[in-house]
């Protein structure tokens, strides 16, 4: 077979060559060790967990190093693409901050390696295509839907494994005069893979996170190009990840069963291949076993959840982190104030096997971040959530912007600030109370109470309250108007003889509360008081003690 004629039959078009390519995209000029990454999704419509455990590990990965991490669009496969959902991807990574220093953007590319995105570079998979075909490792294939299906029923008669190959390879070794004319007659083709492997021999490969994988060679004649002139995933990937000096890929280890085919493709290139992180699967607890996070089952899967959720990106970032590393939680506790990306992120404490999704810890790490916040930075990040998917607790967040200020200042700093919320929509409510149109009485008094008892006391200090006391003073009144209904003001002594008393000053306090707020549990009184201000205190004071006693 003459395998340059065959080329040049296929691809009469193509002038380039691979060395002009080489010139066209060349070496990055970076120091010694430092990691080139990219994050390279399918625009599917769905951007999930996985991507963002995937982009953060390539993030910290670049970035530590002093290298670059790229967005690559990887949108061959036409069927499965969503539309909208490119912009919906760039959007989404942009959220959780992940910081590209180049790649594909809302705008179109940055960086000298565009296009980024798979369908715009069909015609340097042809370039890499032709000189495949010209040296006798790849070949034209026109099978049918039909003959492939033939061919899966009759491997599976004979219980051979599935696949293009051996003997099932019908136009691997087909004369020239037959591809011609089938070319003459318009036949569409597919280009194939010469495999040389065999699944009788064992391949080792060094993973950065699995250490040392045995895997099997790959013997199937695996599709290039496509009818349609677009390439696969698989010959796309390794052409891209070469031109744009990609040096570490980070991927989910379902990925493994394809390394022995794309190891074969890098050197029938002529490429040296980048080296492979493969991250194990994102899992949680289904009664007492491990399965993975599922589309179908588990709305914390898609990004999506965490931003209607209310989930602060610092908050997923960090827990993420934990996730990755061990040593990460080790670290925060020595450093808690310091910013993430002082930590020395390592693949060499990441999992082999996956992680565990804990969606409880998920929240406590959400809790301290927030509580971490300014009130300011609260604020900020509320009223965007708010603006977003609560519209009108929007507009009553921004109506007086320093009551709101007031109101996310309770309890804030200090070395234990208060951590009462976890995600953006618990805050209508954590703080509902404050508005008279989210007010309402959520919880009852301990039934040991008489009412009768617990109406006299709220109306009393409904005539009492002074906004002007300091809180010291603030806190003896109602500590004495407790001991007025033999309510102990002095804990210690309460808890050595309760059954002398009809309850203590925080039972008193849990009254004037549940009036107020509306809840047994709440911020601080006096500051929440102080914000809602004499007359409507007052008023909710009285309403309670007439509606306890009906």
């Amino acid at each position: 077979m003459d395998y340059k004629y065959l080329s040049e039959l296929l691809f009469p078009s193509v002038t380039k060559t691979a060395e002009d390519l080489e010139v066209e995209f060349p070496a990055r000029n970076l120091k010694e060790g430092a990691i080139v990454s990219r994050m390279a999704p399918s625009p599917t419509g769905f951007v999930h967990l996985g991507n963002l455990v995937q982009g953060l590990t390539s993030e910290r990965l670049s970035h530590q190093s002093g290298g670059v991490l790229f967005l690559r669009v990887e949108d061959t496969d036409r069927k499965r693409e969503v539309k909208g959902a490119v912009e919906t991807l760039i959007e989404t990574l942009k959220h959780y901050g992940i910081q590209f220093d180049e790649g594909a953007t809302m705008d179109g590319d940055n960086g000298i390696y565009a296009p980024y995105r798979q369908s715009q570079r069909a015609s340097i998979y042809h370039v890499y295509a032709k000189k495949l075909v010209s040296e006798g490792q790849a070949y034209p294939c026109f099978c049918t839907e039909q003959e492939l299906e033939e061919m899966h029923a009759a491997q599976e008669k004979e219980c051979a494994n599935f696949g293009y190959f051996g003997k099932w390879a019908k136009w691997r070794d087909r004369p020239i005069e037959e591809i011609e004319q089938m070319l003459g007659e318009g036949k569409p083709w597919v280009l194939r893979f010469r495999s040389t492997g065999s699944i009788e021999n064992k391949i080792k490969f060094t993973d950065l996170i699995k250490g040392e994988v045995e895997v099997t060679e790959n013997d199937i004649d695996h599709v290039l190009l496509k009818s349609d002139g677009i390439p696969t995933y698989h010959f796309a990937h390794a052409v891209d990840d070469h031109l744009m000096r990609t040096t570490h890929v980070v991927r989910g280890d379902e990925w493994l069963s394809t390394l022995p085919f794309h190891l074969q493709l890098f050197r029938a290139l002529g490429f040296k291949p980048p080296k492979y992180c493969h991250i194990g699967p994102l899992m949680k607890m289904d009664g007492t076993s491990k399965r993975k996070l599922s589309k179908r089952k588990d709305p914390e899967l898609a990004l999506t959840y965490y931003k209607a959720e209310g989930f602060p990106v610092e908050a997923v970032y960090e827990y993420i982190l934990t996730v990755l590393n061990s040593n990460f939680e080790d670290w925060r506790r020595a450093n808690p104030n310091a910013h993430t990306d002082e930590f020395k992120f390592s693949y060499k404490k990441m999992n082999p096997a996956g992680s565990l999704f804990d969606a409880a810890k998920l929240r406590d790490v959400s809790k301290n971040v927030i509580s971490k916040m300014t009130a300011e930075k609260v604020y900020e990040l509320a009223t965007e959530w708010a603006k977003e998917f609560d519209v009108d607790f929007y507009e009553k967040l921004t109506a007086d912007m320093q009551r709101t200020l007031s109101i996310f200042a309770i309890g804030r700093g200090g070395n234990k600030p208060r951590k009462d919320y976890a995600v953006w929509s618990e805050l209508k409510e954590y703080m509902g109370f404050f508005f008279d149109d989210y007010f309402k009485l959520c919880d009852q008094p301990d039934e040991r109470f008489d009412r009768a008892v617990i109406a006299k006391i709220v109306r009393e200090y409904a005539d009492m309250y002074n906004p002007e006391d300091e809180q010291n003073v603030w806190f003896d009144t109602i500590k004495a108007l407790g001991e007025k209904y033999n309510f102990a003001s002095n804990m210690k002594e309460y808890k050595a003889n309760p059954e002398n008393y009809a309850g203590s000053v925080a039972d008193v306090s849990g009254f004037l509360r549940l009036a107020v707020t509306g809840k047994n549990s709440s911020p601080d009184m006096y500051a929440v008081m102080s914000i809602l201000g004499k007359e409507k205190v007052v008023e909710r004071l009285n309403s309670y003690a007439a509606e306890i006693v009906k």
